[in-house]
């Protein structure tokens, strides 16, 4: 007799058991977890009727999302971002950069902080605009229309990281 495939009637561990028990599976046919569940059982069931745990789940904060969210709050407009540009950091990567630089000297309040970090950000991607003379987003389209055009796209490139 073919048992029910819901999770309410028992947990996957007792229905392959049963289909093991029973020969409607073959030994050789078990999963492979079968084995290591059942040499290290979990200490609670894993059943849909088992209440949640009631545990907090704790915030996790890195030093510099704080600074993260100070920069977005200072500035909406991100501009392009280009995804598979390894080689470039984003304005906010520069900022974060240029702000601890600026904290680990220590000689300004966090306000200050704040608005040298703001105006540095700001001519660096002024310097940044007319070294490269274009956005990077548009020269990594144009190089890629150029290589196509060309017949040169390699397929090891293209995956490459």
């Amino acid at each position: 007799m073919a048992h029910s495939r819901l999770e309410k009637i028992g947990t996957i561990f007792t229905r392959t058991s049963g289909l093991l028990k029973s020969g409607a599976m073959k030994p050789e046919d078990k999963p492979l977890w079968y084995e290591i569940y059942n040499a290290f059982p979990p200490k609670a069931e894993p059943r849909y009727d088992r209440p949640a745990p009631n545990t907090t789940v704790r915030d996790i904060f890195y030093p510099e999302d704080v600074v993260r969210a100070k920069f977005h709050k200072l500035s909406k407009t991100q501009g392009t971002i280009n995804l598979s540009d390894g080689k470039n950091k984003t304005h906010c990567q520069i900022f974060i950069d240029i702000y601890n630089k600026l904290k680990e000297d220590g000689a300004l309040s966090e306000e200050k902080i704040l608005e040298a970090a703001q105006l540095k950000l700001e001519q660096t991607i002024q310097e940044e605009r007319l070294n490269r003379g274009s956005s990077g987003l548009l020269s990594s389209f144009t190089e890629a229309k150029t290589k196509q055009e060309t017949g040169n796209v390699n397929i090891t490139e293209l995956f490459k990281s």
